[in-house]
């Protein structure tokens, strides 16, 4: 199961309430669209805070980090796919393992946006399905449309699902800055995938719906 989540726009405790939400659903990877691209790394470093009772980070948290770091390095690695995701972040190695699990893109605005070392979109295999991850789905390309089949995007103020198709466009809505704060959580169900959206209380806020996938009018792209 992957969890995706979007537009949290510094809102901290709403990214966390959808990681906490998505994970305790099943989700071992997530999908960060954007919204600020820094909110992923600013609520790690405010989770290992928490982790140490608010307390900074000490030259002993260092050396407990760089042993753990050391011991590990003949471990044979776990591949982020497998296994539940860390619910404490209090150590390096499971802050490493957080950062692995999560995939993400820039918004327009950002300074990451302009970075070339850093991709404006993603692709990645979902089951049977080529997934193309962007924060604005304007930002989409001819070769992307003819390429991927799904596209999961950000900059929308309510969760949906569209059709176009044989593509399928997927939102999980805002975590900040909307009526209401939503995330989405997308299953692999046989040869097809699943997609759900759920408000920050756990209720379903769009019904799941499969996405049947290598179905529909082809798209004509000019």
């Amino acid at each position: 199961m992957i969890g995706i989540l979007s537009d949290s726009h510094g809102d901290l405790a709403a990214f966390n309430a959808a990681y906490e939400l998505l994970r305790e659903k099943g989700a071992r990877r997530f999908l960060f669209a954007g919204g600020r691209y820094t909110d992923l790394d600013s609520w790690i470093l405010e989770r290992r805070e928490k982790s140490r009772g608010g307390r900074e980070y000490s030259d002993m948290d260092f050396l407990a980090d760089v042993t753990q770091w050391l011991s590990s390095k003949d471990a044979l690695p776990r591949p982020p796919a497998f296994g539940e995701v860390p619910a404490d972040v209090s150590a390096e190695e499971d802050r490493r393992l957080v950062l692995e699990r999560f995939s993400r893109v820039p918004e327009r605005d950002s300074l990451q946006y302009m970075d070339p070392n850093i991709p404006r979109k993603m692709l990645d295999m979902v089951g049977d399905a080529l997934c193309c991850l962007v924060y604005d789905k304007n930002d989409l390309t001819r070769d992307d449309l003819l390429n991927a089949s799904v596209f999961i995007h950000g900059k929308e103020s309510e969760p949906n699902v569209v059709q176009i198709g044989p593509r399928f466009f997927i939102t999980p809505g805002r975590l900040a800055g909307a009526a209401e704060q939503t995330c989405g959580l997308l299953e692999k169900v046989d040869r097809n995938l699943k997609y759900t959206a759920f408000r920050l209380d756990g209720s379903v806020v769009l019904e799941p719906r499969e996405l049947q996938l290598g179905r529909g009018t082809k798209l004509q792209v000019k």
